[in-house]
């Protein structure tokens, strides 16, 4: 497999996998006819921020990158967890960046039309703790003015903000884009619209994808805000009611659902923040399937997806991906995996076999 190296979301490759491990081949395009009209698609609406930016340290006049990380209150929008690089940017391999001057607290950063204040580090020379100066408006008027999105040395070319904007992209919270919702495209959502497949959206804080840094990386993600509509709660209890699948569009959308789980399978309705990572040893309480991007084992992405599926049907679908030279990270193909354990509920929406190559 390799990285997709460009915003080309016209076309894409999609593995599904049933709860018995069966795996199969559909084009990214058939989506729609995946589910049943009992069935509801939970996607994350949050929008990226423009959250690199390149500047100097001033006691130093050292160059910096600060990636921002996640919000150290979701309702001050002035301050924020970021990681830190020295000199270069986003062509270079994020473990071979340099690491930032020595940061103490109280060093102003000038980065571009904003300065921010180190408030602290967080048990790492590249994590810390910032404050930008002045008011909330004029914070995110210097971010969209200076600022890039996150972006990794496989895209070589320099991203705008809407190409890590989804279809559906609202509030701007996310530090990098909840990727998996690249895969849906308008014509998608009519068609499950028609078929009366349900859809909401709920609103994560998507967090960066690597530090660069081997141990700061064991510590992703970072705890996560995320808010959940009283009406998206209600759908999914509804969905639960009648028997049908709640399809969680990526990894962000699924650590909020958990983390907002009630024992029924039902969530909470409101704001609330997904710590922790998601794993083979994390029951999971509402989520039926997992719609997400490629992912090389030993991410957290490809841990969380353990919580879905056997070791042994995993390996397998690494093995039909690397076959199918499917392309992994954020604009990359993608991967349709149903919860080992859950039941299946006869339906008329089966997967159609004609468009379907299946895998042994």
């Amino acid at each position: 497999m390799i990285a997709a190296s460009s915003p080309n979301r016209r076309a894409g490759k999609l593995l599904a996998v049933s709860a018995d491990g069966r795996i199969q081949h559909v084009a990214r395009s058939n989506i729609a006819s995946l589910f049943s009209p009992r069935d509801l698609v939970v996607a994350n609406d949050a929008a990226t921020i423009p959250s690199s930016l390149h500047g100097r340290h001033e006691p130093t006049a050292s160059p910096i990158e600060i990636r921002l990380a996640g919000f150290v209150n979701p309702d001050d929008r002035t301050r924020y967890l970021a990681v830190a690089f020295g000199a270069g940017d986003h062509r270079t391999v994020t473990e071979d960046r340099p690491p930032p001057p020595p940061l103490t607290a109280g060093d102003r950063l000038i980065l571009g039309p904003v300065v921010a204040v180190v408030e602290r580090l967080i048990g790492h020379p590249r994590l810390l703790q910032v404050q930008f100066l002045g008011s909330p408006v004029q914070v995110l008027a210097g971010l969209a003015r200076h600022g890039k999105p996150t972006q990794y040395a496989h895209v070589p070319d320099r991203l705008a903000l809407w190409d890590v904007w989804t279809n559906i992209a609202s509030i701007p919270f996310a530090f990098e884009a909840p990727s998996a919702g690249f895969a849906l495209d308008w014509r998608s959502l009519t068609t499950w619209q028609e078929r009366g497949i349900q859809f909401a959206t709920l609103t994560h804080a998507a967090g960066i994808s690597s530090t660069g840094d081997p141990v700061l990386d064991e510590r992703l993600p970072f705890d996560e805000p995320y808010v959940i509509p009283d009406r998206t709660a209600e759908a999914i209890a509804n969905t639960k009611r009648r028997g049908g699948a709640v399809i969680a569009i990526g990894t962000t959308v699924t650590r909020a659902l958990e983390s907002a789980a009630r024992s029924d399978g039902t969530v909470r309705n409101g704001i609330g923040v997904a710590t922790g990572r998601i794993g083979p040893s994390t029951p999971i309480q509402v989520v039926d399937m997992i719609l997400s991007g490629v992912h090389e084992p030993g991410e957290s992405h490809f841990e969380l997806l353990r919580a879905f599926t056997s070791d042994s049907t995993l390996h397998r679908l690494h093995n039909a991906a690397t076959n199918e030279q499917l392309q992994t990270h954020e604009f990359g193909d993608s991967l349709l995996i149903e919860r080992r354990d859950r039941r299946p509920v006869p339906s008329s929406a089966d997967l159609d076999r004609n468009v379907l190559t299946k895998y042994e």
